[in-house]
């Protein structure tokens, strides 16, 4: 499939983890975890380090959320991926986005390896918005 076909497969899911979500309004982490709420996603915080984000209840890790999760929204350092990845085949994850500035091929490939849509080094939110708004 190309770049553009996993983005749209991406983006017609409707559950996303936010991995590395942060509690501060000036993150981009949480605006974009806000702007997914507004737009109509069920969002799941995923940050060891807070009890609540953005209303919704922050868990530890990916493995800590009971329901079915589409999306694993990556805002972790390109390092952290390749256990991101790890998780979110655990949980049988449908796709990985990694945010701007995320990369990591080998764990890219794994995840793509194991049936997960991956878009890699791209903003969530700028292509919802060049495309729905």
């Amino acid at each position: 499939m190309s770049v553009s076909g996993d983005i749209e497969t991406l983006l017609k899911l409707r559950t996303v983890a936010v991995v590395g979500c942060s509690p501060k309004p000036s993150r981009p982490s949480h605006q974009i975890a806000a702007y997914l709420i507004e737009s109509g996603y069920r969002v799941f915080p995923v940050n060891p380090r807070h009890a609540q984000i953005l209303g919704e209840p922050c868990l530890a890790s990916l493995t800590d959320i009971e329901e079915p999760i589409d999306i694993v929204n990556v805002f972790r350092r390109s390092e952290h991926v390749p256990e991101i990845v790890e998780q979110a085949i655990a949980i049988n994850a449908k796709g990985l986005w990694l945010q701007d500035g995320v990369d990591h091929p080998e764990a890219v490939q794994k995840a793509r390896s194991k049936g997960l849509t991956v878009v890699s080094n791209d903003c969530i939110m700028r292509q919802h918005l060049s495309r729905f708004r």
